[in-house]
């Protein structure tokens, strides 16, 4: 097989893969027509309207938002699919709270030293609590480690030390020292800086202050900056403990911060990495007020469905999920003048291929044995609301969603090798993908930074917690025609200077073949589970097994 041309290779590998995606009553020359529905000229289009100016960003609740939610609601009514929202509305709205954060220009600790932060360069502060004025007063500092408390792998971070009031200072991601403890260098949800905030919360604390660097976070603090700096927005009504003040201070500001008190970070770090770590007081207090613009505010998700054939699977649902919204308008302009965070990559090509794999779709002549659910969901820049609302306020039960496959961002540096799954070896969806993905040509390969925690910054992670296994890709890496790690540099150069910026917008210089490419193996890997005989599992052990077996025992009640 080595030595055969390339073409007779994908022909071969497809051949004996075409069988179980098409059951009976597909042909794999109707199958070959749905997928060319995926192709450059369409989904270049979707991108670039949707990351148009006119639209503003997509920031929720604006006049783009609610742009946005119309074009995508059309495209699928021109489809032929069905409306899936709640009383037959092509739409899911959920409300919001929307808090602007005037921070001041700096602010002190003060101990025997003072130490004085500036917003922006070094510090970025936003309000825990959705009014107008929020302040501390004299609250002392203390430092957690980096914040856990998890049982399972005897960890608490906190032990019987009092926190409540006080200033919590901690690391972001989560202790990687030990193989044996948070799977390694592997970030887990502990990791991230929602969860916390929440722990902070829950622990009575004043406020969080995380300390950021690039290699825990993934990215530089420009993205802090520019993600944390406008108005933000929180599910209403939630009911949650809150902290007054959630925080970030760059590496540099930390290490001032503590020098100032006598004492040194890295070594404060090498403590947090045990297991027998106790929180540590830092002899300096701070006071802030914070003055907040607070608004009501709505957005949608939008939900279309094509029914399956089967009478009896068609209850069941495999759901492609995307997020329609950025960031919008920003009171802080680019060098060159612009403050509209277009998100063209993140998450406007994300959304096309969404349209893209329901044009697929609904061009079959028989629809697949089990349903299929489109969901463009909102708000995910805001800490995954639109999808987190959706488990939350299901249109179908959770034991009833075979699989979710989460389009988040797409690929345009070209046709690659390889293909990256985030979160791989956690479900029986890994076999399902490697087989599509040989049929053509390609190659899985897993996570390539596990420390950055990739499965729980989007999408999909809302619906694991309640139990549904998913299929998340990232870019690959291999690309065909260039040397190697030349793919690698085109992403870094990305993330470095275009995520979440002003500079993330639409270029007809891009190489969408690898996009198309990517988007044709999700379709097909979602039609075969939606032909499946039963329904997609978490490995045994995984985090998310007992949800999902919670699941299917409720739903079948």
């Amino acid at each position: 097989m080595r030595y055969l041309p390339h073409f007779l290779v994908l022909a071969i590998g497809w051949l004996s893969f075409a069988p179980v995606l098409v059951g009976q009553d597909e042909s794999a020359a109707a199958l070959d027509a749905s997928t060319k529905n995926i192709n450059d000229a369409a989904l270049r289009g979707h991108i670039r309207f949707l990351s148009d100016d006119l639209l503003e960003g997509r920031g929720p609740g604006s006049r783009g938002d609610a742009l946005t939610q119309a074009y995508l609601s059309t495209q699928f009514q021109g489809l032929g699919l069905q409306p899936a929202g709640p009383s037959g509305s092509w739409l899911q709205p959920f409300p919001l709270v929307g808090v602007q954060t005037e921070c001041p220009p700096t602010i002190d600790f003060r101990g025997d030293k003072t130490v004085t932060l500036k917003y922006y360069d070094e510090y970025i502060a936003t309000s825990g609590r959705p009014q107008q004025q929020v302040s501390v007063k004299n609250a002392p500092l203390i430092f957690v480690g980096y914040g856990i408390q998890a049982p399972e792998y005897d960890w608490d971070d906190f032990k019987d030390v009092d926190v409540r009031g006080k200033i919590l200072v901690m690391m972001n991601n989560d202790p990687a020292d030990d193989p044996e403890l948070f799977e390694g260098k592997r970030r887990l949800y502990y990791g991230r800086w929602d969860y916390k905030y929440a722990m902070a919360a829950k622990m009575g604390a004043a406020g969080a202050l995380i300390i950021h660097t690039e290699a825990s976070a993934g990215y530089p603090f420009q993205v802090v900056q520019t993600s944390w700096s406008g108005e933000e927005f929180e599910l209403q009504d939630e009911g949650q403990p809150r902290v007054d003040v959630r925080g970030w201070v760059t590496e540099q500001a930390a290490r001032k911060l503590i020098d100032s008190v006598g004492m040194d970070l890295d070594e404060l770090r090498a403590q947090a990495e045990k297991r027998s770590f106790r929180p540590v007081p830092l002899p300096t207090e701070l006071s802030m007020d914070l003055t907040c613009d607070v608004r009501k505010q709505e957005t949608a998700n939008v939900l279309a469905r094509l029914e399956g054939s089967d009478p009896e699977l068609r209850s069941e649902h495999v759901i492609f999920m995307a997020h329609h919204d950025h960031i919008g308008i920003a009171a802080r302009r680019s060098e060159d003048g612009d403050n509209i965070y277009n998100g063209a990559i993140d998450n406007a090509s994300g959304t096309a291929g969404l349209l893209m794999v329901a044009r697929a779709f609904a061009s079959l002549p028989k629809a697949p044995k089990r349903s299929i659910l489109f969901a463009a969901v909102g708000a995910e820049e805001q800490g995954l609301l639109g999808s987190k609302y959706f488990a939350a306020n299901p249109t179908i039960p959770a034991g009833k969603m075979a699989a979710v496959i989460n389009i988040d961002g797409a690929n345009w540096i070209g046709r690659t090798h390889d293909v990256n799954m985030i979160g791989m070896g956690k479900s029986t969806l890994d076999q399902v993908l490697i087989d599509v993905a040989k049929g053509q040509g390609r190659v899985v390969t897993p996570d390539h930074f596990p420390d950055r925690g990739y499965y729980y910054r989007s999408d999909q992670f809302s619906l694991a917690k309640i139990g549904v296994p998913g299929v998340y890709l990232h870019t690959g890496t291999n690309v065909v025609g260039k040397p190697a790690g030349w793919g690698q540099e085109q992403l870094d150069s990305w993330v470095k200077k275009d995520y979440h910026q002003p500079s993330d917008e639409y270029s007809e210089a891009w190489d969408l073949a690898g996009a198309v490419e990517d988007i044709q193996l999700l379709y097909k890997v979602g039609l075969q589970v939606a032909e499946a005989d039963t329904m997609p599992s978490w490995n045994a052990g995984d985090e998310f097994e007992a949800a999902r077996k919670a699941a299917i025992t409720k739903s079948a009640q």
